[in-house]
């Protein structure tokens, strides 16, 4: 039996964080401190090279998706990975990713994780290729959502993207009123 060839894929997580690590108020909701236009017009752009975007259900309901982007949208309702009017619906509980993205991007390709909390840490597991981890510098997000569950008491982003294997790119300052920072993190060579 010949060895299937999984197609070429990067994944790519995106997450805007305020300085104690949080995406989202008590909530559940972006905060105004963690809107900024130059890290929206940068996320676009970024979703422009993505042939899929996974994201949760919450983020999906949350977020139109007017230029009609391909969607993953992990959720507990699907029973594994089905195909609805608004995109693929898939339950990694029944579907590994493997067999998922083999389904979804059969030629393989680029894929945007926007979030939320749990699909970052499910793509710990799965293996980031790079991830966009970009900074409102001065915010505060009192007892929000961190972007990693590892980040709980005290961790920082950075210390869970460099035990999972990234290394940080220098870091660009995408808003200087912000100030907005951005550092892309990498899978470092031979780190799966």
């Amino acid at each position: 039996m010949s060895k299937v060839e999984m197609p070429q894929v990067e994944i790519h997580g995106y997450a805007i964080v305020s300085d104690n690590d949080c995406i989202a108020d008590a909530s559940g909701q972006t905060p105004d401190a963690l809107r900024n236009e130059a890290d929206w017009a940068y996320f676009q752009a970024e979703l422009n090279k993505s042939a899929v975007t996974v994201l949760g259900r919450l983020g999906h309901e949350a977020n139109p998706n007017p230029r009609g982007r391909v969607r993953m949208v992990l959720s507990t309702s699907s029973s594994g990975l089905e195909r609805r009017s608004d995109g693929w619906w898939w339950n990694p509980a029944e579907v590994p990713w493997a067999q998922a993205i083999r389904t979804v991007l059969p030629e393989g390709g680029r894929v945007a994780v926007p979030g939320g909390r749990q699909v970052f840490d499910l793509f710990l597991g799965v293996g980031y290729t790079a991830f966009h981890l970009t900074r409102a510098e001065g915010t505060l997000v009192p007892d929000g959502v961190p972007v990693f569950s590892g980040c709980r008491h005290g961790r920082r982003a950075e210390t869970v993207l460099s035990e999972s294997g990234l290394r940080p790119e220098e870091r660009e300052v995408l808003d200087v009123a912000g100030p907005v920072t951005l550092a892309i993190w990498r899978r470092v060579s031979g780190n799966s």
